[in-house]
């Protein structure tokens, strides 16, 4: 069955809209995993916007379930990862400034720089997973990389899923079975939601784990966390 890694970004962008520490990002994580989440997922970025470095380290030792950190390989964000050694580590193109993820890697130009990079982490023991596009041949070339997984990018299915679903997701089934045919993990992640979440995981093979943040926390305001979380794992569960 597909995992469910809860991305608790939102939680601390807003302990950091107004200082102190409410929300406890600690005591969220916590949380998320007692209430079912088979994941926690953070994404520091170099301004500290939302997760901090410290988070990071802080919630290493107190999951038992997996930790996956996101980010851009900088020295930095290299440094954090070698030092807490998550279960694995999602690479993702984005510029120090972007608001959020919008896009996948070029494999094919950017090839030596993450076979350089995943080789690092993978010295220490930690699965690497690789955020793509639906695009065939950047899934392809991403095993060259020494990669263990890729993370399909999602928004696009997400955008066009209410006016033709079997036409949004026809890309993601070709990357898919594109990741199987040279044996890489499959993850997905970004803008998947309770209206759209069920039909994806049911149709793309071989989906291992689904990365959830804004719109998980967003439900959260409505249903209550722990409730959203069975929410949410029922979609993955096909009902």
């Amino acid at each position: 069955m597909t995992r469910l890694s809860v991305n608790i970004n939102k939680i601390a962008t807003l302990r950091n809209a107004r200082g102190g520490d409410i929300p406890n990002v600690l005591k969220a994580a916590i949380d998320c995993e007692h209430f079912g989440a088979e994941g926690i997922t953070v994404h520091p970025r170099p301004d500290e916007r939302h997760i901090r470095y410290q988070d990071v380290r802080d919630i290493r030792p107190i999951i038992t379930t997996e930790f996956n950190i996101e980010g851009y390989p900088s020295e930095a964000f290299a440094k954090i990862v070698l030092e807490v050694l998550p279960h694995q580590v999602t690479l993702v193109p984005d510029p120090p400034d972007a608001i959020t993820s919008n896009t996948g890697w070029d494999t094919v130009k950017n090839k030596q720089f993450l076979q350089k990079v995943i080789a690092a982490f993978k010295r220490e023991g930690i699965r690497t997973s690789i955020f793509v596009n639906a695009d065939p041949e950047m899934v392809l070339h991403a095993a060259d990389t020494g990669t263990d997984r890729v993370e399909l990018y999602t928004e696009p299915y997400a955008k066009d899923y209410s006016g033709n679903r079997e036409k949004a997701i026809e890309p993601f089934v070709a990357a898919a079975n594109a990741a199987k045919a040279v044996g890489l993990g499959l993850n997905a992640g970004h803008d998947l939601n309770l209206d759209n979440l069920q039909y994806f995981a049911q149709t793309i093979p071989n989906l291992l784990e689904v990365s959830i943040g804004h719109a998980l926390i967003a439900d959260a305001l409505y249903y209550g966390l722990e409730n959203t979380i069975q929410m949410y794992l029922k979609q993955l569960k096909g009902y």
